[in-house]
């Protein structure tokens, strides 16, 4: 579970970017954060992972034992402790293209071995074998030994998912994770995010109503730093125009590609 309370950042001339942000997240839920341009939905989730600290508010994410730790307010080292449990799926990939699609699913594990080991030793056989399953799972095994520079997008994405499942995280984050993708490989990734679900918290920020409706069990809206929405992942038409405002009309556009049927050449 991750409790996010009374989450604030205020910049040196005024402005809330952050103002009072509050939601649980539990176990079996894969929640869906949606809002227009600078709303503050990526600010949330680098929060949610340390990587910013807020004026003021909490985050509580358990731990492997179940024990929760306030990420705004525990240590550097208690922080990178708890940071070894979150996956982080990213819109940019965040992969080492000159690696092997096998070695970058296991740099996931980095944190949680010794610096001595991995210099000297690197990773044993039997975890190899679970960052193969990994792979298994996102069906991506049989190019585990390709360079990864030699991926398409989609597979990028589906390596970094991979690199997710092999952390064995408490807790899964994903920036952004389909908005460099065309529709069919946005499906694909969906698709294998939610199971995911089933057994931890997964929180993800998107700009496509469309996906979350169908994918996401629960629906968060920002809006100008506040939560203005937060409930049943589909979206009336005057919803959507409560969050998006004038963005709702490039909202539409992009579903309206995103459900036209692509022209196969033969």
């Amino acid at each position: 579970m991750i409790e996010v309370k009374g989450l604030t950042k205020t910049l040196p001339n005024g402005r809330k970017l952050l103002n009072g942000i509050d939601f649980t997240v539990k176990k079996g839920e894969f929640v869906g954060i949606l809002g227009p341009s600078g709303a503050g939905k990526t600010l949330t989730l680098r929060c949610l992972n340390g990587l910013l600290k807020p004026d003021s508010g909490s985050v509580l994410v358990e731990d492997e034992q179940g024990k929760k730790h306030d990420i705004c307010q525990i240590s550097k080292k208690e922080l990178r402790h708890v940071r070894e449990r979150i996956g982080v799926i990213f819109q940019g990939y965040h992969l080492v293209k000159r690696l092997s699609v096998l070695e970058n699913v296991m740099i996931g594990r980095l944190g949680q071995i010794s610096t001595l080991r991995s210099l000297i030793y690197g990773f044993t056989d039997k975890e190899a074998e679970e960052a193969l399953l990994a792979l298994e799972k996102v069906k991506m095994a049989h190019l585990a030994q390709n360079r990864t520079g030699s991926l398409s997008g989609g597979e990028m994405q589906r390596v970094a998912i991979a690199r997710a499942i092999f952390q064995s995280p408490t807790l899964l984050l994903a920036d952004e994770p389909i908005s460099n993708l065309d529709p069919s490989n946005a499906k694909v990734i969906m698709k294998l995010i939610r199971p995911l679900s089933e057994n931890i918290p997964v929180v993800g920020v998107f700009h496509q109503p469309e996906m979350t409706a169908k994918y996401c069990t629960r629906v968060i809206a920002i809006r100008d730093g506040q939560v203005t929405y937060d409930g049943d992942p589909k979206l009336s038409n005057q919803t959507l125009a409560d969050i998006y405002g004038e963005e709702l009309s490039q909202i539409e556009q992009h579903e309206h590609i995103a459900s036209t049927p692509e022209i196969v050449r033969i």
